[in-house]
């Protein structure tokens, strides 16, 4: 799995992580670089839910937890209105990171 860089940019964190798209469950990674979040799929037959965040669509970061021992991570809302929600073992981490970003 690579990702392409843009020119001056660096990954800066990377986690496990996956989406409920379709309701269907895809597993890949939450990337953070210094320009933008990604989320990459692990296989090449969800490629098509790879996407990108620009730091300057993020209006808010909401950190989640479901249940004492259950999942916890990140939901990410766009100024679009589109919520994308991330399990995350390092949330609190991951999440300070991106707040201090946008």
């Amino acid at each position: 799995m690579t990702v392409k860089l843009c020119a001056n940019e660096v990954v800066i964190k990377a986690g496990d992580t996956n989406q409920v798209i379709d309701d269907r469950t895809v597993q890949g990674k939450l990337i953070v670089t210094n320009q933008r979040i990604y989320f990459k799929t692990l296989s090449e037959e969800t490629e098509k839910f790879n996407h990108e965040i620009l730091f300057e669509n993020i209006r808010e970061v909401i950190y989640f937890s479901k249940g004492l021992f259950s999942v916890k991570g990140l939901n990410v809302i766009t100024h679009e209105g589109n919520s994308h929600s991330f399990p995350l073992k390092r949330r609190d981490e991951i999440g300070q990171l991106i707040n201090s970003m946008y």
